[in-house]
């Protein structure tokens, strides 16, 4: 939570997440203006957009936004950006390690992450890999 995000402040964060996960094969991004900014466009050639009033082109970050709208922002007040910042964690917290999601096969974010750590690293490689490009999405 901010008063303002730079496209600047996007890229590092990004650069940050990268560190971390390492580079993604694609990012999907709506059209916001801290989206679209030259500090991102260095990005661009990796970032696919999504058309603006086209929600359903990114079902998975419009089903994450419903969620922390109607969870969050439509429930809570906040006295100040602090108050904000210290809600959204533990908004953050309960969405990711006790709250399970239908698409996870109803584990929670970090158990469907740890499994998925754990197949990886029993089975490298074992995912199939495919040239068609239809199905890599």
């Amino acid at each position: 939570a901010d008063t303002r995000i730079s496209g600047a402040r996007v890229a590092r964060e990004r650069d940050a997440l990268v560190r971390v996960y390492g580079r993604p094969a694609s990012i999907v991004s709506d059209n916001g203006t801290e989206f679209t900014s030259r500090a991102i466009l260095k990005w661009a050639n990796e970032t696919e957009y999504f058309d603006p009033g086209k929600s359903q082109q990114n079902a998975f970050i419009e089903s994450f936004n419903g969620s922390l709208r109607n969870e969050l922002l439509n429930e809570e007040s906040f006295d100040s950006l602090a108050d904000a910042r210290r809600k959204l964690a533990f908004w953050r917290y309960d969405y990711n390690n006790v709250s399970p999601h239908s698409s996870l096969g109803n584990k929670t974010s970090s158990e469907a992450r740890r499994t998925l750590e754990q197949f990886e690293s029993s089975a490298p490689g074992a995912l199939a890999q495919t040239d068609d490009e239809e199905h890599e999405n």
